[in-house]
């Protein structure tokens, strides 16, 4: 992590811009005076009580050598929209696993991830900050560093987040526009799927119809919480479930479901400007609604 000092800057100490100016916390900051050249001003090591000047380059090493070893590198090429040296913004294909599970070892995006940093040199350890499964395509954000990660994840409990989604439901919703605000917990009996249920926790997706067609529905929803498989569980509730989920609706031969995050909107950890990333709807979303999908 390097950072300039601007001229508001000057005369002030290390430890005010790590904590006031970049928010680091107090955790992370300890850890910072643990590492060798941890902090640095111009290439020099400094304590937090160092002075800092107008165009200097503030260097924090947070991360000391680690990694994560247990996800292999495994070659392989993915859509990354957005990179600087805080976070990456990638367009998930359908169908690829994040993480590394059981029957899923070397297929992931964070394997594919290892492989490409490895191959820069650079200590890799994967830190999704939105979660999106398998199925689901679009939008995710990776940070780079511990604290980036951090204050994205604050930033995603404290709904800062703004993440918009697509799907294509069956059957044709009857609502315009709506939200779905009903608590999520686990299935009985069951490791995996979710219901709605009254002692769930709360869960709330708000959603405008695009389009219907052919008996299907195209939606944007946008979640103001996050629970695991939300939208899938919130429509399938409704009596639409997503196309081709194969846990709350029916399986198809498709390598994913009519799932797609669409749009994330963050205040940048390192800069603070107003990010916003949005990809373009997936073609099959068409061919869905037009019922020629083959």
């Amino acid at each position: 992590m390097e950072y300039i000092i601007t001229e508001e800057q000057a005369g002030k100490t290390v430890k005010d811009i790590l904590r006031r100016d970049l928010n680091l916390s107090s955790t992370l900051l300890r850890r910072l005076k643990t590492i060798p050249d941890g902090i640095t001003l111009d290439g020099a090591h400094v304590t937090v009580r160092a002075v800092v000047k107008a165009g200097q380059r503030l260097c924090l090493k947070t991360e000391d050598e680690q990694s994560s070893e247990n996800i292999l590198p495994t070659e392989g090429a993915v859509d990354i929209i957005f990179e600087d040296d805080s976070l990456m913004i990638i367009n998930k294909p359908f169908g690829m696993p994040v993480h590394p599970s059981a029957g899923h070892g070397t297929d992931t995006l964070a394997n594919i991830l290892a492989w490409r940093f490895e191959k820069a040199g650079v200590p890799f350890v994967f830190r999704a900050v939105n979660r999106l499964d398998s199925g689901t395509g679009g939008l995710l954000c990776v940070a780079k560093n511990a604290h980036t990660a951090r204050v994205l994840g604050e930033a995603l409990k404290n709904k800062a987040v703004k993440r918009v989604y697509e799907a294509v439901l069956v059957g044709e919703l009857t609502q315009d526009s709506g939200t779905v605000d009903a608590p999520i917990g686990l299935s009985e009996g069951s490791s995996l799927k979710r219901c709605v249920r009254p002692d769930g926790e709360k869960a709330v997706t708000h959603f405008r119809v695009l389009e219907r067609k052919n008996g299907m529905t195209r939606v944007e929803a946008e979640l103001e919480t996050g629970r695991t498989h939300q939208i899938r569980v919130h429509f399938s509730h409704l009596g639409y479930p997503v196309w081709g989920d194969f846990l709350y609706g029916e399986e198809n031969a498709f390598r994913g479901h009519g799932l797609f995050s669409k749009r994330i909107e963050f205040i940048h950890p390192k800069s603070g400007e107003v990010m916003v990333f949005e990809a373009p709807t997936p073609e099959f979303f068409d061919k869905l609604m037009s019922g020629t999908l083959t």
